[in-house]
């Protein structure tokens, strides 16, 4: 298994990004290996600070550019075919990889991986599928930001992609689908939940156990979490920052009060990096997109949630299984 890494995507880059993918080479199975995608002289001078790299499982791929917030993502492919998000993304179009890494810009990555995986067939918009924390097993979330207008449709679809991944990459056997809303009661919500409740009610080979409210997400009553990305969006940074905001009024406390405690299960729970990244779900290939901030763990667990994707043969279950459904009925 070959999996190219965007080498020049984090804020640290490359160095978050060298440390991750020898800390994944160290813990994952030898069958492995990972290529850095990105200006060669960077990542050998973030090489050189490792005493050891792991002999013949990590390689280098020359990416002269780099894709930055100016770029507008819709042009990266053009104006910058020597990035590594574009070179990366070809290489898996090529075979010459199996999955693809990033944590560069989320908007080039989207846009570079439809023009160049393109989508799966019956896929009318790929989506991000996010872990959240729960008080049980986590849960996927998706759409988390690819696509901020939806119809009802794109929402059923969203429900069969989230199926598979919870299948695939989560171990869960029957996944419980639920959809997002102000309330659980099926006549609650806008025109936009209210239509998707109907068509996920009737859709064949969905275990859809009707709507959820944002308090409900934590409990872990669900597997699946469906909602448009406006919503995934706002929910993911909210779940992100909330942790941190929490665990520092403890610590406060705790230090006015002369007592101390142990953080560390908690930040482990709580912590995004946990998950390392969200795969673009929908497209051609396995392509993986993690936080600008993502630490060496997070990449390092980002190269995991790949590996999963590439040994449960995830893009093809995809594939059979949208080829098979019946297609989401069409509401105007």
């Amino acid at each position: 298994m070959r999996i190219a890494l965007d080498a020049m995507g984090t804020d640290l880059a490359p160095s978050a990004e060298v440390a991750g993918a020898i800390g994944a080479l160290d813990e994952l199975e030898p069958d492995i290996e990972i290529v850095l995608v990105g200006d060669r002289d960077l990542i050998e001078a973030a090489l050189a600070e490792h005493p050891s790299v792991p002999a013949g499982r990590l390689h280098v791929h020359h990416a002269p550019d780099r894709v930055t917030a100016a770029d507008s993502p819709a042009t990266v492919l053009r104006r910058k075919p020597d990035s590594s998000i574009v070179v990366g993304l070809q290489m898996v179009k090529a075979g010459e990889a199996d999955a693809f890494i990033s944590a560069g810009s989320t908007g080039a990555v989207m846009a570079t991986s439809l023009f160049t995986l393109r989508r799966i067939p019956g896929v009318d918009r790929p989506a991000i599928g996010t872990l959240l924390p729960t008080a049980g097993s986590s849960c996927l979330m998706l759409d988390a930001g690819a696509n901020v207008d939806c119809k009802p449709q794109h929402l059923v679809q969203f429900a069969r992609l989230g199926q598979i991944v919870a299948q695939d990459l989560m171990g869960r056997d029957r996944p419980r689908v639920a959809l997002l809303n102000i309330g659980e009661e099926p006549e609650k919500g806008d025109e936009l939940t209210l239509e998707t409740h109907k068509l996920l009610s009737r859709a064949k080979g969905l275990n859809f156990v009707g709507n959820l409210e944002g308090r409900d997400i934590i409990r872990g009553v669900c597997d699946v979490v469906v909602c448009d990305g406006f919503v995934g969006n706002v929910l993911l940074k909210f779940y992100e920052s909330v942790a941190q905001f929490i665990i520092g009024l403890m610590r406060k406390e705790l230090q006015q009060a002369g007592e101390s405690m142990d953080f560390e299960e908690l930040f482990r729970v709580l912590d995004y990096e946990e998950y390392g990244g969200a795969p673009l779900l929908g497209v051609g290939g396995v392509c993986i997109i993690c936080h600008g901030e993502s630490s060496p763990f997070a990449i390092r667990n980002a190269v995991a949630v790949a590996a999963r994707a590439v040994r449960s043969d995830m893009v093809r279950h995809i594939t059979r299984e949208i080829s098979t459904a019946d297609p989401p009925e069409e509401v105007p």
